[in-house]
C-alpha cells in the first residue's frame, strides 16, 4: 500500500466517523428516525429510541473518526497506523456481528445493504494493517 491510499482509507472512515457521530451527538433523535437517510430508517426497527444510548454512539464515533484523521496525518507512522486499523476493527467486526445477527428485522435490500456495508466497513478498517511500500528515491 503507498501512503496516499493509506491516507484516503484513513480520511473515508474519519469522514463517515465524523459525519455520522456529529449527526448522532447534536442530533439524537433526528439521527435514530432517519440514520442512514436516503429514505431507510434502520434504528428504529432495533428498538425504542434512547437519547443517552444515541449521543454516545455520536461521541464513539466522534472519537474514533478523530483517531482516523490524526491517523492520516501520520500516515508514515506505521505503529500509530496499525494501532489505529486495530482499534477500528474491533468496532467494526463487534458492529457486523450485532448487526448479522439482527437483520430479521429489515426488509431484503436493507438485509444486503446493512450486510455490505457493514463488511465493507471491515474491509476499510483493515487496509491500513497492510504494509507500506517503500517510497521511490528522488532524484
Amino acid at each position: 500500500m503507498n501512503v496516499k491510499l493509506r491516507c484516503a482509507v484513513l480520511g473515508l472512515l474519519a469522514v463517515s466517523a465524523l459525519s455520522t457521530g456529529a449527526w448522532a451527538y447534536f442530533a439524537p433523535e433526528n439521527w435514530y428516525e432517519n440514520f442512514p437517510g436516503f429514505g431507510r430508517t434502520w434504528l428504529p426497527p432495533l428498538g425504542p429510541y434512547n437519547p443517552h444510548l444515541a449521543k454516545d454512539t455520536g461521541a464513539l464515533l466522534l472519537a474514533l473518526g478523530l483517531l482516523a484523521g490524526v491517523a492520516g496525518l501520520r500516515a508514515r507512522d506505521d505503529a500509530f497506523v496499525r494501532i489505529t486499523a486495530v482499534v477500528w476493527l474491533v468496532f467494526n467486526v463487534l458492529h457486523l456481528i450485532y448487526h448479522a445477527q439482527h437483520l430479521h428485522v429489515y426488509g431484503t435490500s436493507d438485509q444486503i445493504l446493512n450486510a455490505v456495508g457493514l463488511s465493507g466497513a471491515v474491509l476499510l478498517s483493515a487496509l491500513p494493517l497492510l504494509p507500506l511500500r517503500p517510497s521511490a528515491p528522488r532524484d
